[in-house]
Protein backbone atom coordinates (compact mmCIF):
# COMPACT_ATOMS: atom_id res chain seq x y z
CA UNK A 1 0.00 0.00 0.00
CA UNK A 2 1.31 3.37 -1.06
CA UNK A 3 -0.62 6.79 0.47
CA UNK A 4 -0.07 10.34 -0.98
CA UNK A 5 -1.37 13.05 0.97
CA UNK A 6 -4.13 14.94 -1.70
CA UNK A 7 -4.72 17.97 0.85
CA UNK A 8 -7.42 19.31 2.86
CA UNK A 9 -7.67 16.05 4.85
CA UNK A 10 -7.98 13.54 1.77
CA UNK A 11 -5.57 10.82 0.79
CA UNK A 12 -4.53 8.94 -2.33
CA UNK A 13 -4.58 5.15 -1.24
CA UNK A 14 -3.26 2.16 -3.80
CA UNK A 15 -3.07 -1.29 -3.17
CA UNK A 16 -0.63 -3.36 -4.59
CA UNK A 17 -0.99 -7.17 -5.78
CA UNK A 18 2.28 -9.30 -4.63
CA UNK A 19 3.87 -6.34 -3.23
CA UNK A 20 5.35 -2.24 -3.33
CA UNK A 21 6.70 -1.72 -7.08
CA UNK A 22 10.29 -2.64 -7.59
CA UNK A 23 9.58 -5.51 -4.60
CA UNK A 24 7.03 -7.87 -5.78
CA UNK A 25 4.47 -5.86 -7.43
CA UNK A 26 2.61 -7.81 -10.40
CA UNK A 27 2.31 -4.38 -12.24
CA UNK A 28 -1.60 -5.02 -12.04
CA UNK A 29 -4.05 -2.09 -11.70
CA UNK A 30 -3.53 -1.36 -8.34
CA UNK A 31 -6.75 -1.25 -6.12
CA UNK A 32 -7.45 2.88 -5.23
CA UNK A 33 -9.57 5.26 -3.32
CA UNK A 34 -9.37 8.26 -2.07
CA UNK A 35 -9.90 8.39 1.64
CA UNK A 36 -10.58 10.77 4.74
CA UNK A 37 -8.07 10.68 7.23
CA UNK A 38 -9.95 8.06 9.66
CA UNK A 39 -10.60 6.05 6.23
CA UNK A 40 -6.46 5.94 5.39
CA UNK A 41 -5.99 5.21 8.72
CA UNK A 42 -8.80 2.22 8.48
CA UNK A 43 -6.92 0.82 5.68
CA UNK A 44 -3.68 0.66 7.41
CA UNK A 45 -5.22 -1.57 10.24
CA UNK A 46 -2.91 -4.74 10.08
CA UNK A 47 -0.70 -3.46 7.89
CA UNK A 48 3.54 -2.94 8.89
CA UNK A 49 4.81 0.26 7.75
CA UNK A 50 7.93 -0.28 5.68
CA UNK A 51 11.09 2.53 5.33
CA UNK A 52 12.07 2.20 1.93
CA UNK A 53 15.56 3.66 1.31
CA UNK A 54 17.66 3.16 -1.64
CA UNK A 55 20.48 1.08 -1.32
CA UNK A 56 22.67 3.23 -3.29
CA UNK A 57 22.11 6.23 -0.93
CA UNK A 58 25.63 6.92 0.23
CA UNK A 59 27.51 5.72 -2.73
CA UNK A 60 31.40 7.12 -2.69
CA UNK A 61 32.73 8.14 -5.70
CA UNK A 62 35.29 5.80 -7.18
CA UNK A 63 38.76 7.22 -8.12
CA UNK A 64 39.01 9.47 -10.55
CA UNK A 65 35.59 11.00 -10.31
CA UNK A 66 34.19 14.74 -10.58
CA UNK A 67 32.44 15.42 -7.25
CA UNK A 68 29.85 18.58 -8.44
CA UNK A 69 28.55 18.68 -4.95
CA UNK A 70 30.15 16.58 -1.96
CA UNK A 71 30.35 18.15 1.44
CA UNK A 72 30.58 21.08 -0.14
CA UNK A 73 29.51 22.76 -3.66
CA UNK A 74 32.74 22.42 -6.19
CA UNK A 75 32.76 25.79 -8.13
CA UNK A 76 35.78 24.60 -10.09
CA UNK A 77 32.93 21.82 -11.49
CA UNK A 78 29.63 23.33 -10.72
CA UNK A 79 28.33 27.05 -10.97
CA UNK A 80 25.22 26.57 -8.32
CA UNK A 81 24.27 27.38 -5.05
CA UNK A 82 23.98 25.57 -1.49
CA UNK A 83 24.68 25.12 1.49
CA UNK A 84 25.58 21.74 3.76
CA UNK A 85 26.27 19.81 0.71
CA UNK A 86 23.25 20.62 -0.79
CA UNK A 87 22.85 22.06 -4.21
CA UNK A 88 19.71 24.44 -4.60
CA UNK A 89 19.18 24.01 -8.32
CA UNK A 90 19.12 26.31 -10.69
CA UNK A 91 22.93 24.73 -11.60
CA UNK A 92 25.16 23.76 -14.32
CA UNK A 93 28.36 21.66 -14.85
CA UNK A 94 31.77 23.31 -15.69
CA UNK A 95 32.82 20.63 -17.96
CA UNK A 96 30.97 19.05 -20.70
CA UNK A 97 30.82 15.46 -20.49
CA UNK A 98 30.37 12.31 -23.30
CA UNK A 99 30.33 8.86 -21.76
CA UNK A 100 30.04 8.68 -18.69
CA UNK A 101 28.40 7.08 -14.99
CA UNK A 102 26.88 9.66 -12.62
CA UNK A 103 25.18 9.31 -9.07
CA UNK A 104 22.58 12.02 -7.69
CA UNK A 105 21.00 11.78 -4.60
CA UNK A 106 17.80 14.18 -4.43
CA UNK A 107 15.06 15.35 -2.14
CA UNK A 108 11.23 16.28 -3.17
CA UNK A 109 9.01 19.07 -1.18
CA UNK A 110 6.16 17.87 0.48
CA UNK A 111 3.48 20.37 -0.97
CA UNK A 112 0.38 18.22 -0.53
CA UNK A 113 -1.92 20.96 -1.75
CA UNK A 114 -0.37 21.42 -4.81
CA UNK A 115 -2.98 18.75 -7.26
CA UNK A 116 -0.90 14.62 -7.18
CA UNK A 117 0.15 14.82 -11.08
CA UNK A 118 0.72 18.12 -11.13
CA UNK A 119 3.86 19.62 -12.20
CA UNK A 120 4.34 22.28 -9.24
CA UNK A 121 4.81 19.07 -6.75
CA UNK A 122 8.49 19.30 -6.48
CA UNK A 123 9.52 20.08 -10.48
CA UNK A 124 13.10 19.62 -11.30
CA UNK A 125 15.12 17.74 -13.17
CA UNK A 126 18.15 16.37 -14.87
CA UNK A 127 19.30 17.24 -18.02
CA UNK A 128 22.18 15.48 -19.57
CA UNK A 129 24.42 17.54 -21.89
CA UNK A 130 21.85 19.98 -21.73
CA UNK A 131 19.59 17.53 -23.99
CA UNK A 132 18.13 14.38 -22.12
CA UNK A 133 16.05 15.40 -19.38
CA UNK A 134 15.66 12.90 -16.16
CA UNK A 135 12.30 13.93 -14.75
CA UNK A 136 12.49 14.73 -11.08
CA UNK A 137 9.00 15.24 -9.23
CA UNK A 138 6.49 13.79 -6.64
CA UNK A 139 4.64 11.38 -8.12
CA UNK A 140 4.87 9.36 -5.20
CA UNK A 141 1.61 6.64 -5.00
CA UNK A 142 0.59 6.94 -9.06
CA UNK A 143 1.57 4.46 -11.56
CA UNK A 144 2.04 5.66 -15.37
CA UNK A 145 -1.14 3.68 -16.73
CA UNK A 146 -3.21 6.69 -17.28
CA UNK A 147 -6.28 4.00 -16.86
CA UNK A 148 -5.44 2.87 -13.35
CA UNK A 149 -4.85 6.74 -12.17
CA UNK A 150 -8.03 7.74 -9.92
CA UNK A 151 -7.46 11.48 -9.68
CA UNK A 152 -8.07 14.14 -12.65
CA UNK A 153 -4.37 14.08 -14.73
CA UNK A 154 -2.60 17.46 -14.73
CA UNK A 155 0.48 16.13 -16.83
CA UNK A 156 1.36 14.11 -18.81
CA UNK A 157 2.87 10.67 -17.17
CA UNK A 158 5.62 10.75 -18.93
CA UNK A 159 6.61 13.90 -17.08
CA UNK A 160 6.51 11.87 -13.84
CA UNK A 161 9.31 11.10 -11.55
CA UNK A 162 12.25 8.98 -13.76
CA UNK A 163 10.45 9.50 -16.72
CA UNK A 164 12.73 11.08 -19.88
CA UNK A 165 10.34 14.17 -20.09
CA UNK A 166 7.62 13.66 -22.59
CA UNK A 167 9.26 10.91 -24.73
CA UNK A 168 9.13 7.81 -22.36
CA UNK A 169 7.70 6.56 -19.12
CA UNK A 170 10.04 4.69 -16.88
CA UNK A 171 9.44 0.96 -16.05
CA UNK A 172 8.15 1.05 -12.74
CA UNK A 173 7.02 3.94 -10.70
CA UNK A 174 10.04 3.89 -7.91
CA UNK A 175 9.17 7.23 -6.36
CA UNK A 176 9.77 7.02 -3.11
CA UNK A 177 7.45 9.97 0.04
CA UNK A 178 8.51 13.46 -0.41
CA UNK A 179 11.15 14.60 1.92
CA UNK A 180 12.63 11.21 1.56
CA UNK A 181 16.29 11.14 0.05
CA UNK A 182 16.31 9.34 -2.98
CA UNK A 183 18.57 7.88 -5.83
CA UNK A 184 19.65 7.44 -9.43
CA UNK A 185 22.53 6.21 -10.99
CA UNK A 186 23.01 6.75 -14.74
CA UNK A 187 24.83 5.38 -17.24
CA UNK A 188 25.12 7.48 -19.94
CA UNK A 189 26.65 6.81 -23.94
CA UNK A 190 27.00 9.93 -25.97
CA UNK A 191 25.69 9.75 -29.43
CA UNK A 192 28.18 9.45 -32.20
CA UNK A 193 29.44 10.90 -35.09
CA UNK A 194 31.58 10.88 -37.83
CA UNK A 195 34.21 13.18 -39.24
CA UNK A 196 31.58 14.80 -41.01
CA UNK A 197 29.70 15.68 -38.32
CA UNK A 198 26.31 13.47 -39.57
CA UNK A 199 25.54 11.46 -36.46
CA UNK A 200 25.67 7.63 -37.11
CA UNK A 201 24.87 5.84 -33.73
CA UNK A 202 22.15 7.22 -30.71
CA UNK A 203 22.80 8.22 -27.09
CA UNK A 204 21.83 4.95 -24.85
CA UNK A 205 21.35 5.69 -21.21
CA UNK A 206 20.32 3.43 -18.13
CA UNK A 207 18.75 4.36 -15.29
CA UNK A 208 18.49 3.05 -11.52
CA UNK A 209 15.83 4.91 -9.43
CA UNK A 210 16.36 3.93 -5.63
CA UNK A 211 18.59 0.58 -7.15
CA UNK A 212 15.88 -0.67 -9.33
CA UNK A 213 16.23 -0.34 -13.29
CA UNK A 214 13.55 2.19 -14.63
CA UNK A 215 15.05 2.26 -18.02
CA UNK A 216 17.77 -0.27 -19.33
CA UNK A 217 19.83 0.97 -22.43
CA UNK A 218 17.14 2.96 -24.02
CA UNK A 219 17.99 4.51 -27.20
CA UNK A 220 17.50 8.35 -27.20
CA UNK A 221 16.76 9.44 -30.64
CA UNK A 222 17.14 13.18 -29.91
CA UNK A 223 16.60 15.49 -27.20
CA UNK A 224 13.79 15.48 -24.65
CA UNK A 225 11.53 17.75 -23.69
CA UNK A 226 13.16 21.46 -24.44
CA UNK A 227 16.38 19.64 -25.19
CA UNK A 228 15.04 18.38 -28.43
CA UNK A 229 15.30 21.62 -29.99
CA UNK A 230 18.74 21.51 -29.34
CA UNK A 231 21.24 20.15 -32.25
CA UNK A 232 22.53 16.87 -30.45
CA UNK A 233 26.64 17.09 -29.86
CA UNK A 234 29.30 14.25 -28.79
CA UNK A 235 30.01 16.41 -25.47
CA UNK A 236 27.84 18.78 -23.22
CA UNK A 237 27.45 20.20 -19.38
CA UNK A 238 24.89 18.95 -16.67
CA UNK A 239 21.82 20.92 -16.07
CA UNK A 240 20.20 20.93 -12.73
CA UNK A 241 16.92 22.29 -13.47
CA UNK A 242 15.30 25.06 -11.43
CA UNK A 243 11.66 25.68 -11.26
CA UNK A 244 10.94 27.66 -8.47
CA UNK A 245 10.58 24.48 -6.47
CA UNK A 246 12.40 23.24 -3.06
CA UNK A 247 14.13 20.70 -4.51
CA UNK A 248 17.54 19.18 -3.05
CA UNK A 249 20.39 17.71 -5.02
CA UNK A 250 23.58 15.98 -2.60
CA UNK A 251 26.38 13.85 -3.19
CA UNK A 252 26.51 13.99 -6.95
CA UNK A 253 30.00 12.96 -8.60
CA UNK A 254 30.72 11.82 -12.50
CA UNK A 255 33.07 9.18 -13.75
CA UNK A 256 34.08 9.71 -17.13
CA UNK A 257 34.07 6.38 -19.51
Amino acid sequence: MQIAALGSGNFYVSRFKGGLPGAGWDKSAPMVEISEKAGAKAALEGCQKIHRQSPTLGKNPPKGADVLVGETIDPALLKGKGGKGILSPPAQSVKDYGDFTMHLEFRLPYKPKSPLSSQDRGNSGVYLQNRYEVQVLDSFGLVYDRAHVKVKIRSDPRQWCGCFYRFKTADIPMCLPPLAWQTYDIDFTAPRFDAEGKKTADATITVLHNGVTIHNAVNLPKGTGIGGTRPEVPRGPIIFQGHGNPVGFRNVWILER
